[in-house]
């Protein structure tokens, strides 16, 4: 990550207690069937939603250049081995230059991260599937393992590292966890100055530093979309800043994501898959 102070790690919200009490809900829900509920009901296939963004920078040639965005999948009590395979069938079908995940494969623990390998190996994109860690995914301190097990079937994950697109003109850089992180590695090291750069950051409060440092589109994930998107609910998700927000620094496209947490439920927040389309300057005019 880079050594900019307003890219510091995030506190933990919730206490160990409050932890245990959802987790023995979500222990529950899970004994009902929650699982094939859940499948069912989201998953058969997700939704997909839609994004053009004009990238200041991008090179003619790319206009066109295609992005699906996948996150939080949260492999669990609630999604499983195979539980992803309409969702992967769907991305493949999309034809995309460049897949990415941005975060949270897990809800537990690593071995998690396992069950859905199979599933996620069949993604396909020209520019290759990349990946960063999202705060669930460091339980047990095992992201090295992920990393070398995910690497062996073809995804990439981008640890406060940067990855050049389609001979440098295009940057992808990839942050850790801003909760999780070890470390003070900068990312931007072998980028050039002035290069057109788009950054996945599991944690989209990351967005305005990033748009500082040259990233006109942040990807993130994180919020579920409030998972269960109701008043006096929807403060139990991590702050949800929209869908999408657009600035005069750039444009910050949040996923909504593929899994749940604590109940195998999505109100006003269905899960999806995101589609983004980069639009180049001259092209926009």
């Amino acid at each position: 990550m880079s050594t900019d102070r307003s890219l510091r790690l995030e506190p933990r919200r919730f206490s160990r207690a409050r932890l245990a009490f959802f987790r023995a809900i979500e222990q529950l829900a899970a004994a009902l069937g929650g699982r094939a509920f859940y499948r069912a009901l989201q998953l058969s296939p997700p939704r997909l939603r839609e994004e053009r963004v004009l990238l200041e920078g991008l090179a003619a040639r790319l206009d066109g250049l295609s992005i699906v965005h996948l996150s939080d999948l949260h492999a669990g009590p609630f999604l499983r081995g195979g539980d992803l395979a309409r969702a992967v069938e769907r991305t493949n079908a999309l034809r995309p230059d460049l897949i990415v995940l941005t975060g949270d494969l897990v809800t537990h623990a690593a071995e998690e991260a396992w069950w859905i390998l199979e599933d996620l190996a069949a993604l396909r994109a020209p520019l290759g599937v990349c990946a960063v860690f999202g705060n669930h995914d460091y339980h047990g301190r095992r992201e090295r393992e992920i990393r070398s097990a995910y690497a062996a079937r073809g995804i990439e994950f981008l640890c406060d590292e940067a990855r050049p697109l389609c001979d440098g003109a295009l940057w992808l850089i990839g942050l850790e966890d801003l909760e999780e992180k070890r470390g003070a590695r900068d990312a931007f090291a072998r980028v050039p100055p002035g290069a057109c750069a788009i950054a996945l950051c599991h944690n989209p409060k990351g967005a305005p530093a990033l748009h500082a440092r040259g990233c006109a589109l942040v990807l993130s994930g994180h919020t579920h979309g409030g998972q269960i998107n109701l008043p006096g609910i929807r403060r139990f998700a991590p702050a949800h800043p929209g869908d999408r927000v657009d600035t005069p620094g750039g444009t910050l496209i949040v996923s909504r994501g593929l899994g749940a947490l604590g109940l195998p439920l999505r109100v006003r927040a269905a899960a999806e898959l995101v589609r983004i389309v980069l639009v180049a300057p001259r092209r926009a005019a």
